[in-house]
């Protein structure tokens, strides 16, 4: 039978001291977020104790005359980026009283943009998650697998994304 020995009080290493949560970050491609992909984002954020970063990235037509004229705010309408439906994402987490910022993000290169916000923000986890009907199916596509592959954090993606 083997021998057992009391080694007294064990303490655990310091490495074991809780880290502040990497926020979760819900992201679309200027369409309303798709329903499964707010709860996932929702719920993530209130079980990890994470706040909570709602990203729309809007593609930025390629008209310099346009954009030097009214800005980068002005060459996209409100409805054609669905605002007030991400708004209203936005405003249902924080209700929940999970920290939530909302980034309005016009860029030519959307995807590479969320991959930049994703490393700054240090993510802990992205949910991508626009509404498929809004955006091309080629395009939601090829941005799926562009975060699945470069994303430096954990992806869910959306059905039918």
């Amino acid at each position: 039978m083997p021998e057992l020995r009391d080694r007294g009080e064990v303490q655990a290493p310091p490495s074991t001291a809780r880290r502040r949560a990497r926020p979760v970050v819900l992201a679309t491609l200027a369409a309303p977020i798709h329903a499964r992909a707010e709860d996932m984002a929702i719920a993530s954020s209130l079980e990890a104790g994470a706040p909570l970063i709602v990203a729309n990235l809007l593609e930025l037509p390629p008209y310099p005359a346009t954009l030097m004229l009214v800005g980068a705010g002005g060459a996209t309408l409100p409805h054609e980026e669905a605002l007030e439906e991400v708004r209203a994402t936005a405003a249902r987490a924080a209700a929940l009283g999970i920290p939530t910022e909302l980034l309005r993000v016009s860029t030519r290169h959307p995807v590479r943009a969320l991959l930049e916000i994703l490393a700054e923000r240090d993510a802990g986890l992205l949910v991508f998650g626009p509404e498929p009907g809004r955006v091309r199916r080629r395009r939601l596509r090829a941005a799926a697998r562009r975060v699945r592959r470069d994303a430096p954090c954990l992806v869910w993606v959306a059905p039918d994304g």
